[in-house]
């Protein structure tokens, strides 16, 4: 029977390229500590919190229950104010499409506002006497 030492490794190498092996699965070792150490240096591994991760889920699931609320708000005080009148002057349809738009409109008006997108006119009034000032 063969020693252990006669046999070689399944691979068919002999110690020496084991050596050589084990000093790069070292170095790759090295390379990969280095690397997580990077990473968490710059914050790739940022761990949440499961409140702090909630709470932020629910304050973003509140911001679009505000901002479909608004739409929709819009649309149907539009439609209201559009029916109501079309029942008091007897121009049917005419009040309710009207006003139905309007009321989309406004609703959009009042998305962009919460989001941003357009200025409120206080900070409009604001910019324009700041800029009467300059």
């Amino acid at each position: 029977m063969a020693s252990d030492k006669d046999r070689k490794t399944p691979s068919g190498t002999d110690d020496a390229a084991n050596g050589q092996q084990n000093s790069s699965s070292s170095n790759f070792a090295d390379r990969l500590n280095k690397l997580e150490a990077d990473l968490v240096k710059k914050g790739a591994f940022k761990k949440q919190n499961s409140q702090n991760g909630q709470s932020e889920n629910s304050a973003q699931v509140a911001q679009a229950m505000k901002i479909s609320s608004e739409f929709i708000a819009g649309i149907v005080v539009g439609a209201l104010i559009g029916w109501s009148i079309d029942q008091v002057a007897a121009t049917s349809p005419w009040g309710l499409i009207i006003f139905l738009m309007l009321g989309f409109a406004a609703g959009v008006l009042n998305v962009l506002r919460v989001t941003g997108k357009v200025a409120e006119k206080d900070d409009l009034s604001l910019r324009a006497q700041k800029h009467e000032k300059e």
